[in-house]
């Protein structure tokens, strides 16, 4: 019996029919982008371990930069739209949406949400046009999972701040112009714009990485860096301010996942298609049939869980625990589909020249950062017992 080919392999439940207009015209324009200009960059630069910074002026006329923030010369769209682009980018490389997400949910957001009106007329637009990079520094070298325990302290000296500390596992940390800088104060956790050139601030970028190496990620340090009074954000004084950029983080992740989870069956399926063992192509096997059914499956329920998160996020009623669900489950399922995509590829699978490994290997740091799977596993267990068992 002949197939069904009227389902779409990458979207079986047509969430392309729950999308408005401009939704749809969002994720086509960036899969395009992603196709003819990023894609054929990707392989060599995550051979090179380098990032590809050619893009950076390309995705920022896309208006992807800051894309749910209204004026400062950004894009204003919903959630979604926001969620698609991440899906398109990482379908490419957790990389490319990594700087995007950095950029936009862990730089732009909190200037835009606990910044002065100074803030965001100097940093927003320079942002969103690519003009200048940002980074995020929360996670410290002794461990990222309690933030709360934070070694970066900040001190007053008449109208100026003195930062000491250090941060690790930055993204953008050697290329950024600005960086959002997490520090203990008397007053209570606060937010510090550092610039690039002030004295006491470095950068150093972190090498022989197997993930992420299409992206730059350093480590930050801060020896007595004097920060005026005009570089901290006023909006905030508790860790509800860098967790409030992690929920903003962790969202786009969970669309961006389901991108490279895309790629891994789509290569899968094409690559069974043509591989023929024993006298005929692994897809008239019933073994591969099951294993291409189950990443659909786990696709699926990705895509429509990220698409209801996106519409509760629209409405202002999104909870951490509901975004913690999400990235849990769509991060596993993205990293088991990339793991047996190579799999089913064989001795191809470890090459380069097919995604699934790159996919793997990077899904392996997405599956940690902003937040462990355990964490988040902890976070949904707290909402349903009540109980704080990350102590």
């Amino acid at each position: 019996m002949a197939a069904n080919t009227s389902l779409d392999p990458m979207d079986l439940y047509d969430v392309d029919a729950e999308l408005g207009d401009e939704e749809r015209m969002v994720r086509d324009s960036v899969a395009r982008f992603v196709d003819t200009e990023a894609l054929p960059l990707m392989r060599e630069a995550f051979e090179q371990h380098a990032f590809p910074r050619e893009l950076i002026a390309k995705v920022a006329e896309l208006g992807l930069l800051g894309s749910s923030i209204s004026g400062y010369d950004c894009a204003g769209l919903n959630s979604v739209c926001y969620g698609l682009i991440c899906q398109e980018l990482e379908r490419c490389d957790s990389g490319l949406r990594s700087f995007v997400s950095v950029q936009s949910s862990l730089v732009m957001y909190p200037i835009h949400a606990f910044g002065s009106d100074e803030q965001k007329q100097r940093w927003l637009p320079a942002l969103a046009k690519g003009d200048a990079v940002g980074c995020f520094g929360l996670t410290e070298p002794h461990g990222g999972s309690d933030p709360g325990n934070m070694k970066t302290h900040a001190r007053r000296d008449g109208d100026d701040w003195i930062v000491n500390g250090a941060k690790m596992w930055i993204t953008n940390a050697t290329i950024a112009d600005v960086a959002v800088v997490w520090a203990k104060t008397d007053e209570g956790i606060k937010g510090f714009l550092l610039e690039k050139n002030m004295p006491g601030f470095t950068a150093q970028e972190i090498e022989n990485k197997f993930s992420l190496r299409a992206s730059v990620t350093g480590a930050l340090f801060f020896d007595d860096v004097r920060v005026p009074a005009a570089n901290v954000l006023p909006g905030v004084s508790s860790l509800k301010g860098p967790l409030s950029c992690l929920t903003q983080a962790r969202y786009g992740i969970t669309w961006g996942v389901i991108g490279a989870a895309q790629a891994c069956l789509a290569e899968a399926l094409s690559y069974a298609g043509e591989r023929v063992l024993f006298g005929r192509p692994l897809t008239h096997t019933q073994m591969i049939q099951v294993r291409l059914a189950d990443m659909a499956r786990r696709i699926t329920t990705a895509q429509l869980l990220s698409l209801r998160l996106g519409r509760i996020k629209d409405r202002g009623e999104l909870r951490p625990a509901q975004v913690s669900l999400a990235k849990w489950n769509n991060c596993r399922a993205a990293i088991d589909i990339a793991r047996d995509a190579r799999d089913i590829l064989g001795g191809s699978g470890i090459s380069a020249e097919y995604v699934p490994v790159r996919h793997m290997l990077n899904l392996e740091s997405v599956i940690t950062y902003e937040g462990t799977e355990t964490v988040h596993q902890l976070t949904v267990g707290r909402e349903l017992t009540g109980v704080n068992a990350f102590g």
